[in-house]
């Protein structure tokens, strides 16, 4: 059943954080560019910050992210998500089971759940996902223990849910197009935004790139 959480559109631009990315500036700073320049989606995943620090960046993002009228998921880590009165939260197939993080998270919050075969992006659709994240779609340095899903099953885990699906992974602007006749909704992107000396024109010509090919 579709979600009245989120919207495929809300999705078109999903950036997601890493901090060891940034260069001179700081994760509230680089984002507030990313925002400005057009990201859609924000999903905070900082896994080595202590729960006070990740708990006071999650608060921070999420300030930006309402300024902008854009969706705040935390990823990986409900107790943050809920404290912080999150939008949404981001759980991998490793992580808590979907159903369970529904039953938390309650019905009116966004979840999303990482899918790599079209049994998982089932059973995460009828266990009350919102949408998909599915990668990586190609290689990746952000997430070195990332499994590669061929566009073949990309193609055929959107043509098996009606919820939306993201691709992740080692996108970029020199091989979204690549994902034009896949089905997805959007992509979600990190270093294609995070690593860039300008953040904010980055995130615009993928924004561009994006509307044109997807």
């Amino acid at each position: 059943m579709k979600s009245a959480n989120i919207t495929a559109a809300a999705l078109q631009l999903y950036a997601v954080t890493d901090s060891r990315w940034l260069k001179d500036s700081t994760l509230a700073t680089a984002v507030e560019k990313a925002l400005a320049g057009g990201v859609t989606c924000v999903q905070l995943r900082e896994k080595q910050l202590p729960f006070d620090e990740f708990l006071r960046t999650a608060k921070e993002i999420k300030t930006l992210c309402q300024s902008y009228h854009v969706p705040f998921i935390v990823d990986d880590n409900l107790d943050i998500a809920l404290a912080c009165d999150a939008d949404g939260l981001h759980i991998g197939q490793n992580d808590m089971p979907a159903a369970k993080a529904r039953q938390l998270l309650g019905p009116d919050k966004i979840l999303g759940v990482s899918a790599q075969t079209i049994k998982q992006a089932v059973a995460a659709c009828q266990d009350g996902a919102d949408y998909l994240g599915v990668g990586a779609v190609f290689p990746t340095g952000t997430k070195t223990d990332a499994v590669e899903v061929p566009l073949d099953t990309l193609k055929a885990i959107t043509a098996a849910v009606d919820i939306p699906v993201v691709a992740i992974g080692g996108i970029s602007a020199d091989n979204i197009a690549q994902l034009s006749d896949t089905g997805i909704a959007s992509a979600a992107v990190v270093s294609a935004i995070f690593a860039q000396e300008d953040i904010k024109k980055a995130a615009a010509n993928l924004r561009q790139l994006i509307a044109k090919e997807l």
